[in-house]
């Protein structure tokens, strides 16, 4: 358990505050109903929350996590005064609304609100669905610490939407916790930039379980948002059926159902599911490797009134998404109008001494040459080899700790680096020449050893790859079996020391080489602009991205790597998976000057952003 005295070592560190001394409790969040032209206080402010054996400083729009939930009427208009009462500069963003460019919420569009000062936002709801809103200025902190909220905007057209017998909000969020607190954030500069934070703790709802019920035959509409800072969802229900209904801005082109959804940070969902079983049923978090439950229902055996699984079966084909797909038929062959390539560069910098170069998600892979990881594409980073120990009287003997031979008992002696075949541990060298017998580089001494005392006669990966290398194979790329995402920081030490100094993520104009500031595009109303999304392999880091355009308008998924999108939804945020290529058509409706970004708030703090202009 932290004490105050490290809660203010820490501050004086340049670290934002953690203690949580004299700050309120949590509030429950509340659902607020809003007419036309009615305003509604929004405030910024620090509190305590209980997250399973934690008590920690958080920061809360309203006091609770997530914050109020705003549900109003499709065409209405309403003003949110903002007060910001936290530790930091702030914006609010309202993620997906196609509104006006001076209420968008970044520092572009309004001088931020320094802490004590107010802002009000202006806000138009044209397009029915679910929305959010969240900080624009260090994102990274903001939205790890619980600033988040919800907006549902109800359809005028009473039929938008299939029937259900009630609906159900959704976060879907992890923290880091270390010793009892939410994990430090530096004041001045974003740290994790390589994938961004993951967090060791899930949120469901603002809290670390959540426990809900059901009748019967209950059909339940969840919204889900994905408000984690880098973590990608994929969601689904253990012993209930699911319909996938809406996306981002609406309703889905087909109603399908599903087994599990995905949603990259930012992204919605909106299912209808239907609890036809009685008993415990588990919403689970799902990926190759791992499953979470994130919340449990109890399904009661009161039927659900009124009675709903017959129009449940129905599978609805919504016409105005039919349209958009045949709209989009005069573009499919088209040249894109821009293309954007994701990039990363990263230098850590190369330690004095002999070195060697490792991927940190694949420590396994070890190489004398610069280059890049067989399974991830990464870039291999430089660490420094150790120096050894070895035996005078039985050379074979070397170790990197000092002790003694287990053959003649003879202190071991320092030496400097040497190297070893891997197919061939019986040639030794102090340089990193090639092996007599087989040609293949020889590979540190050190680590040839320790591979083989842990793998016993098990050929090692360095061997492989060392193999691989010598033969001219580039290896497999495991990112198939992850589908192109990062499930999980599988390299936390390196991840924890980037920063925007030592990483560099970029948005790449292929047209032009603009790279993300730089970038210059201008567009008019009425523009319909085809962009080509491209998460090159060719990079220092290749990972997946969800690329997020403000309200400039809206956007269609045309194509993934040239296979047509199966199943239209209007978009603000799209997942561009490792290697991934995806066309989309974006709507232009809105004059401004609006931004595009990739929306792992890590990413988004370290640079990888650009604004583009719209004229009228």
């Amino acid at each position: 358990m932290s004490s105050p005295s490290d809660h203010t070592e820490s501050e004086n560190r340049g670290n934002f505050p953690t203690d949580i001394r004299d700050l309120p409790e949590s509030q429950p969040s509340e659902i607020v109903s809003l007419a036309n032209g009615e305003e509604f206080d929004l405030r910024i402010a620090p509190m305590v929350k209980r997250l399973g054996d934690a008590t920690v400083r958080m920061l809360a729009y309203n006091g609770s996590v997530p914050g109020p939930t705003m549900r109003v009427q499709q065409g209405s208009e309403v003003v949110i005064n903002v007060t910001n009462e936290a530790d930091t500069e702030a914006t609010v963003h309202w993620h997906g609304l196609r509104l006006e460019n001076a209420y968008d919420g970044t520092h572009e569009t309004q001088t931020p609100m320094q802490v004590g000062q107010s802002f009000s936002y202006r806000l138009q709801f044209h397009d029915p669905g679910l929305y959010w809103y969240h900080p624009h200025i260090r994102e990274d902190y903001g939205q790890e610490m619980g600033l988040y909220g919800n907006i549902v905007v109800v359809p005028s057209d009473p039929d938008y939407w299939p029937p259900v017998n009630r609906e159900e909000l959704i976060t879907l969020d992890d923290v880091l916790l270390e010793n009892g607190q939410i994990a430090s954030f530096s004041r001045t500069e974003t740290t994790y930039v390589a994938m961004g934070r993951f967090g060791n703790t899930m949120l469901i709802s603002g809290d670390v379980a959540a426990e809900l019920s059901a009748d019967l035959g209950e059909v339940v509409r969840f919204y889900f948002t994905n408000t984690a800072n880098t973590r990608v969802f994929n969601v689904g229900f253990d012993m209930a059926r699911m319909k996938l209904v809406g996306g981002d801005s609406g309703r889905v082109e087909q109603e399908a159902f599903v087994t599990e959804v995905m949603l990259a940070p930012s992204e919605r969902i909106v299912v209808d599911v239907l609890f036809d079983q009685p008993g415990m049923v588990t919403l689970e978090h799902r990926h190759p490797e791992r499953t979470y439950p994130l919340a449990s229902v109890t399904v009661r055996e009161t039927p659900a009134e009124p009675e709903l699984s017959k129009q449940f079966e129905v599978l609805r084909t919504n016409a105005d998404m039919t349209a958009e797909r045949d709209r989009l038929d005069r573009y499919r062959d088209v040249a894109p109008d821009k293309t954007l390539a994701f990039v990363a560069e990263m230098d850590m910098g190369v330690p004095d001494g002999p070195i060697v170069y490792s991927c940190p998600m694949h420590t396994e892979v070890i190489s004398v040459d610069e280059g890049t990881c067989p399974n991830c594409g990464m870039k291999l980073l430089a660490i420094s080899v150790a120096l050894t120990y070895t035996c005078p009287m039985h050379s074979e003997v070397i170790t990197a700790d000092q002790g003694r031979c287990p053959h003649c008992g003879m202190k071991l002696v320092a030496v400097a680096a040497t190297y070893t075949c891997p197919m061939h541990p019986d040639v030794v060298s102090d340089s990193p020449d090639r092996c007599p017998h087989c040609g293949m580089k020889l590979m540190p001494s050190q680590l040839v050893n320790e591979a083989q005392e842990h793998h016993g006669d098990e050929p090692t990966h360095a061997q492989h790859h060392a193999t691989d290398q010598q033969h001219g194979h580039a290896g497999g790329d495991n990112h198939d079996a992850t589908g192109g995402i990062e499930w999980e920081d599988d390299m936390v030490d390196v991840n924890r020391i980037t920063t925007p100094a030592n990483m560099r993520w970029k948005l790449v104009d292929r047209s032009t080489g603009g790279e993300n500031h730089a970038i210059d595009w201008h567009f008019k109303v009425g523009d319909q602009v085809k962009i080509r999304l491209v998460n090159e392999m060719d990079s220092d880091h290749p990972m997946h991205h969800p690329f997020h355009i403000h309200g400039a308008g809206r956007f269609l998924v045309m194509s993934r790597d040239d296979t047509v999108e199966p199943n239209l939804v209007w978009k603000d945020t799209v997942l561009v998976r490792t290697g991934e290529t995806v066309d989309i058509l974006l709507d232009v409706t809105n004059p401004g000057l609006w931004m595009a970004h990739c929306h792992i708030a890590e990413h988004h703090e370290s640079g990888m952003m650009f604004s583009f202009s719209v004229d009228p």
